[in-house]
């Protein structure tokens, strides 16, 4: 395969990759493009003749319906044969539009192939090819390279007849000069048809691209989908993994480490006035700090009124946290827990760096739902110009809106104030349960 265009050269320096591209270069007519067009069409003539005889013969059984799902299945193969041939004059692959069935099995895969354009466009390709293409490439190649090649064999056809040749059945050469001018003829021919059929060439293999291959397929667009969902389901993996250690160190870490403060303390107590007092009574103030870092942690890690109460109380108590004093202005539904972790972790990302960085004296959030969109501003009366690019934190967490369809967006020009603005769309808890409880209960009803 070769290798693909490299962007950073001039079109014109581009190695070229179709017989289009081809026909600007000077040296065109003693490269490989004039034989690889003439050969890709003369395939077009074997391939579209055996299509033609295989549609008339699936024509006959499909009266009986006995040839559709054998017609469709050569429409498929056709198709897989006709990407292949684009290797002549297309260098860029044309890839398979075909999506992979999601579970084995042919019925599956033959549900899938019935469903997808794709199958219809090979088929739809097919019957042109044996109707109308073939008889097109033989047309032009018989004028391309056929003529010019009759009368280049002028002088061969004189020898072995020894007196007269009739050269493309229409002129008779009688004398060695003769023939030999009908040879130059044909030379001369053979270089200015070259561009013509190239042309011809990349014509034909622009329409089968355009059909076996489209650069936007619904293979594509599926592919994309799936992509979409894949990373919604990572997102919604990784909130359950993050509320898991949250639980874990809750129940398992952090009781142990409040047991261990009230044995110390209660040893401490024990302990007669000394050295072992002293050392006592150290251990349990840094239990006691580390005790006081874990609840931290797992605040951070997912905090618990977040998952009780909703973003609205979860941004109510960073905001008490918070280095800076902050206003809230918030009124909020409950919203899918993706959602509402998004929004809350972007909030605390933004007074982290409003208390670090932008020397603000007053801060502000802001946070509604309305329209099916949710839309959580955090602005500081700070210095501005601020910059994301120089940190990670807020670039990760504009990745992870992305991932919910949503924006991230900062204003932030130089003397204040600087907004940080997040809309996601999204359903309410309530809309969500309200439309899905219909087909529940008509699936209770069928069962």
């Amino acid at each position: 395969m070769a290798p693909p265009p490299d962007p950073r050269l001039p079109w014109a320096l581009m190695e070229p990759r179709n017989p289009w591209q081809a026909l600007t270069r000077s040296r065109f007519p003693l490269g490989s493009w004039p034989w690889r067009s003439a050969g890709y069409l003369a395939g077009g003539g074997i391939v579209g003749g055996l299509a033609c005889l295989v549609l008339l013969v699936l024509g006959v059984f499909s009266l009986l319906l006995v040839g559709l799902p054998l017609l469709l299945l050569s429409g498929l193969a056709l198709g897989s044969v006709e990407r292949l041939r684009l290797r002549l004059v297309d260098l860029d692959p044309a890839p398979d539009p075909h999506r992979v069935p999601a579970a084995p099995g042919l019925t599956a895969w033959l549900r899938l192939r019935v469903g997808e354009q794709a199958t219809w466009r090979e088929l739809g390709y097919g019957l042109l090819l044996a109707t109308v293409l073939w008889p097109l490439d033989l047309i032009a190649l018989a004028v391309g390279v056929g003529l010019p090649l009759a009368l280049l064999s002028a002088p061969l056809q004189l020898a072995v007849d020894g007196h007269e040749a009739k050269v493309v059945k229409a002129y008779l050469v009688t004398s060695y000069p003769e023939a030999f001018a009908a040879a130059l003829l044909g030379a001369l021919l053979l270089v200015a048809l070259a561009y013509p059929l190239a042309a011809v060439a990349g014509a034909r293999a622009a329409l089968a691209r355009a059909l076996l291959a489209p650069r936007e397929t619904d293979a594509g667009d599926g592919r994309i989908g799936e992509v979409i969902a894949s990373r919604a389901r990572l997102v919604d993996a990784f909130e359950a993994e993050r509320r898991r250690i949250e639980r874990d160190l809750h129940d398992g870490a952090q009781q142990r480490l409040v047991a261990l403060t009230m044995t110390l303390g209660l040893a401490r107590l024990d302990a007669p006035p000394g050295p072992l007092a002293d050392q006592l009574a150290k251990a349990h103030a840094e239990a006691g700090q580390v005790l006081t870092e874990l609840r931290e942690l797992i605040h951070g890690i997912h905090p618990q009124v977040l998952a009780d109460y909703g973003l609205g109380a979860a941004l109510a108590d960073a905001a008490d946290r918070s280095a800076v004093p902050v206003d809230t202005d918030v009124d909020l539904p409950r919203l899918p827990a993706s959602v509402e972790s998004a929004g809350y972790f972007v909030a605390c990302e933004a007074l982290a760096n409003i208390g670090k960085h932008s020397g603000a004296a007053q801060a502000r959030i802001t946070a509604r739902y309305a329209d099916g969109v949710l839309r959580l501003d955090v602005e500081d009366d700070g210095r501005g110009a601020a910059d994301p690019a120089r940190g990670t934190g807020l670039t990760g967490l504009a990745d992870r809106i992305a991932v919910l369809d949503g924006t991230l967006t900062i204003m932030s020009p130089p003397g204040g104030p600087t907004v940080l603005r997040v809309e996601i769309p999204c359903r309410t808890l309530r809309e969500s349960s309200a439309s899905s409880s219909p087909r529940t209960a008509s699936s209770s009803v069928r069962d």
